[in-house]
């Protein structure tokens, strides 16, 4: 398990949304390994290498997290905050996915250290500009 490496992680608990993502992502071609997660719960686990993912090096950490901000159990920004309050993690770029671009749900990921967001459903097009907005294109 602790060689267990990825380049992005999608944490998407909605199974449509998550096959249109991955199908997306997918037709990059870039090579990258995908990893999708169900919740925030899972996501943390990888992140910090802790439930399912324990003994996972956390020294490799995702090059890129997708986070959906509405998830049950534990939601995006309560993700988005742990990681950020980790310096171990804090640098990871982490994009939020979002229904809407919303004012207040822009605002409170740009707040908790968002790298940037991404309006559902998750598009080629989209995926390809925050990535260049990040500099990892």
């Amino acid at each position: 398990m602790n060689n267990l490496r990825t380049d992005i992680l999608l944490v998407e608990d909605n199974p449509d949304e998550a096959i249109l993502a991955l199908r997306q992502l997918r037709k990059d071609n870039t090579g990258k390994d995908i990893l999708h997660v169900k919740d925030g719960v899972e996501a943390l686990d990888f992140i910090f290498g802790t439930g399912k993912f324990m003994g996972r090096d956390i020294t490799k950490p995702p090059q890129l997290v997708l986070l959906d901000i509405n998830m049950p159990r534990v939601n995006g920004l309560e993700v988005l905050e742990k990681v950020r309050a980790d310096e171990r993690t804090s640098n990871i770029p982490i994009v939020m996915l979002v229904a809407t671009a919303s004012v207040p749900d822009v605002e409170k990921c740009h707040a908790l250290g968002a790298s940037g967001f991404i309006v559902k459903p998750v598009t080629l097009e989209n995926y390809n500009s925050m990535l260049q907005e990040l500099g990892m294109r």
